[in-house]
């Protein structure tokens, strides 16, 4: 056994032999895979193992796609069968929702160049001459969805990473990780020491376990799932050719063929978690005992869909362990605070998504990034709010029942998920509820989205414009027309103090920092690869201190980048998030209103654009800093948190006399794409080059700052894209 490795993957499921694989393919061949008993352990040698491409994430189907396409690939490099079938897959609409869905899917296939198209209900017949097509509207065909054999996909990651010059020590728990000074971890195992720059947790079922040797808790809950395999069913032996599979999603269930019978998967309503404390570490290749009953009501709609699975029996059930983060996305990236530590846990969809993941992971620890914008599943999406306490873990325990027992339903756009919540407030969101506020979830904490006329309103949601569009609308006109007051408390806010900070933020940071005390600028934080990681606001406060204002849900996710510029000695940067709260008063009355609660003057040449002020509002202590993102006259206002809810309501009572009042951040995001303003995450994003966004402006050349190599490289090249702002004349969209 190897005592050194450029990086140690820990688990030897699909995923752990697929990073392995991927590293060695990206040139890196002194690597080596540690798994507890034997390969395939856990959730991946009893899963279903279907495949398919498209995912309502344009990136998530890239990933897939390669996926489908590296798996006949891997059985010609290294030999070893993949037990790959492909006759396709059916994706069936009941309702006009699920068919905008599936319409959607396809445009964007189309796009990209996947192969997914509408088929008509006498070509689904002849694809599946079992399946009873009656009250389906839409039919979509993915000529290469199918199944793969689990162990073979496994084997064949495996030993392509073996030839490639991987090592794969089998039986073999690991018993500990632990960080050396210099940053490189040792871990240790029953049958020796590895030291090496880079763990890689790809641990499946005991993500948690492996993590918590390193002091790292992960937000994952692990849960039974079932599916049957029937008989031989005389129509299919009868067959020359394989049925293509069904994802019938509005019934809740798939099924696909499996020898000369059908295999019936289902997450039904009536879920059950399992090792809630713990997985248990004997665990292996076992399963769990059948209990058909909690998903009766599935196969009932099987069965109306496809009567031949009423009268076939039942060969065996396969009631086996998956496990789940809160979104049901893996958790993928390395740990902010842990450097060299890398998970890729809670994948779901394994086998349509391995090669990609693999592939992912590899890039960003050799090449510093990945090619796709994966923000959505990056584990920094979560901090410790999702796993600590009591709140913690139940945000974690209820989200994951959620997301399991509607893992069929469709996402839609705008959407906010109840369960788990609240488990992050701050002092004015009783108030708020009281206002008739309708809740987001920005990093956990409670934000409003907009203002209803009663409160506990919920959302509607759909494709077309839904309860809320007209109340934002009259918030987006009220603000345009008078002022509005609007809670950017969930913007990420951080203080940067010492001699060195302004050297520091200039090294950091793409732009020039400001010079002049009380003034502020915008600026890019540029990517490995030269886009776009974040865009920040930043004050000089004072000579040696600096405030600043970033995406309130990418904070842990720009940890990583602020951890690459050591900071000079003496020089401080902390978080401000919770701490500080703060409020945005935009509009042609914003001025007025403001003037009317200060002796400050907010005359233009006094409190000039891109000019900050500690000021006293109604007895509060506020920084002020005009500037405004829906791109209206404006200040930004922040105050101590227990500040919060008096500055609030002096806010909301001066208004009243000048027609101003709450407005909710889906206003915000309207009144901004207006004026063309982008954000981080929508139009901002890693693979978007600063030309491509317009923000090449903001990047001075004649000063070093992070990733610059890389940003320079970019500017010498003509923009891909382009973005561009159209305006729409849609009655309902």
């Amino acid at each position: 056994m190897r005592t050194h490795a450029q990086a140690v993957v820990i688990g030897g499921g699909v995923i752990g032999c697929s990073i392995l694989y991927h590293l060695t393919k990206l040139g890196w061949k002194d690597v080596v895979l540690i798994e507890r008993d034997e390969l395939t352990s856990g959730s991946t040698w009893h899963a279903a193992a279907n495949i398919h491409g498209l995912h309502d994430s344009t990136n998530i189907s890239r990933i897939q796609h390669y996926t489908m396409g590296l798996y006949k690939e891997l059985e010609q490099e290294t030999g070893q069968g993949c037990g790959v079938f492909q006759p396709g897959s059916l994706y069936l609409a009941q309702t006009i929702e699920r068919e905008h869905q599936l319409r959607l899917q396809a445009a964007k296939a189309k796009l990209y160049g996947m192969n997914f198209h509408e088929v008509d209900r006498d070509e689904a017949e002849r694809l599946h001459p079992l399946v009873d097509f009656d009250g389906i509207r839409c039919i979509m065909w993915e000529p290469d969805g199918g199944n793969v054999d689990p162990s073979g996909v496994t084997q064949a990651y495996a030993t392509g990473a073996r030839q490639n010059g991987a090592e794969i020590m089998r039986f073999n728990p690991v018993l500990g990780t632990e960080q050396q000074p210099d940053g490189t971890w040792i871990v240790r195992t029953e049958k020796g020491d590895v030291s090496t720059p880079w763990v890689i947790n790809a641990a499946g079922l005991w993500g948690r376990e492996v993590a918590a040797l390193a002091g790292i808790d992960l937000p994952l809950q692990p849960t039974e799932h079932q599916y049957f395999v029937t008989e031989t069913i005389p129509e299919i032996a009868a067959m020359d050719k394989r049925l293509p599979s069904v994802a019938d999603r509005d019934g809740e269930y798939y099924l696909r063929q499996e020898g000369q019978g059908l295999l019936v998967g289902a997450y039904e309503k009536n879920m059950k978690f399992w090792a809630e404390d713990g997985t248990p570490l004997d665990f292996a290749h076992d399963l769990f005992d059948d209990d058909l009953e909690r998903i009766e009501e599935n196969m009932l709609r099987a069965i109306d869909r496809v009567p031949v699975v009423g009268t076939a029996g039942i060969k065996r059930v396969i009631n086996g362990p998956m496990i789940w983060s809160p979104d049901s996305n893996v958790l993928l990236g390395p740990v902010p605070e842990k450097k060299g530590y890398f998970c890729c846990n809670g994948i779901i969809p394994g086998f349509s998504q391995s090669g990609g993941m693999g592939l992912m992971v590899a890039q960003w620890i050799i090449e510093g990034e990945m090619q796709y914008d994966m923000f959505p599943w990056d584990m920094a999406r979560f901090g410790s709010w999702a796993t600590d306490g009591a709140k913690g873990k139940a945000f974690t325990k209820e989200r994951v029942r959620d997301q399991y027992a509607n893992r069929f339903k469709i996402h839609f756009p705008n959407e906010e998920r109840s369960a788990g919540r609240a488990v992050r407030t701050r002092p004015v969101y009783q108030r708020q509820k009281d206002m008739g506020a309708v809740m987001g979830l920005n990093f956990g904490w409670e934000h409003p989205l907009w203002f209803a006329d009663t409160p506990d309103t919920k959302d509607t949601d759909g494709f077309t414009r839904q309860n809320w569009w007209g109340p934002v609308g009259e918030e987006c006109k009220m603000l345009r027309a008078n002022a509005g007051i609007i809670d950017i408390s969930n913007f990420a806010k951080y203080r940067c103090k010492g001699a060195g900070a302004s050297d520091w933020l200039n090294s950091v940071f793409a732009n020039n920092m400001p010079k002049s005390i009380g003034r502020s600028c915008l600026t890019p934080l540029i990517g490995k690869r030269g886009g776009i990681a974040g865009d920040f606001t930043v004050t000089r406060l004072a000579e040696d201190e600096f405030w600043i204002i970033g995406s309130g849900m990418a904070e842990r996710y720009h940890k990583r980048f602020f951890n690459e510029v050591p900071l000079p000695t003496g020089t401080t940067f902390t978080s401000e998030t919770e701490a500080m709260c703060g409020f945005n008063v935009a509009g042609p009355q914003s001025r007025a209103m403001l003037q009317s609660m200060t002796n400050t003057s907010f005359a233009t040449d006094d409190f000039p654009f891109m000019r900050s002020k500690w000021i006293e509002l109604s007895g509060v202590k506020v920084l002020a800093l005009r500037v405004s993102f829906t791109g209206d006259l404006g200040w930004e206002l922040h105050c101590a948190t227990a500040d919060q809810d008096r500055l609030y309501a002096a806010l909301l009572e001066t208004g009243k006399a000048f027609g101003a009042g709450p407005v909710g951040s889906r206003a915000l995001m309207s009144l901004r794409i207006e004026k063309g303003y982008g954000s981080w995450s929508r139009e901002y994003s890693p693979e978007y080059w600063p030309q491509e966004v317009g923000l090449d402006r903001l990047c001075k050349m004649d000063k070093d700052f992070l990733n610059k190599a890389a940003v320079a490289e970019t500017m010498g090249n003509p923009a891909r894209e382009h973005m561009v702002i159209l305006s729409l004349d849609a009655a309902q969209t």
